[in-house]
């Protein structure tokens, strides 16, 4: 998984890993979880994608709009 940039230095995401049609999000804290098609749904998926290619507001975007609309959580 590549490292999330943390451009803001304040988030607690630590990486991700994306693929077509989901995105893995691995938190500082621990815990990876699966976003996809189904959960939260296309659009925000698409966001996610983009805010951990971006490296900044993927941890807040979460917070905000996806918070527990994951579809499986992987450790």
């Amino acid at each position: 998984m590549p490292f999330y940039k943390n451009l803001s230095n304040h988030s607690g995401v630590l990486s991700y890993e994306i693929d077509y049609d989901s995105i893995i999000v691995q938190f500082r804290r621990g815990g990876a979880y699966l976003y996809n098609r189904r959960n939260p749904g296309a659009g925000h998926l698409e966001s996610l994608k983009s805010l951990a290619i971006s490296g900044i507001g993927l941890n807040t975007y979460i917070n905000k709009h996806v918070k527990k609309s994951y579809d499986a959580k992987l450790r």
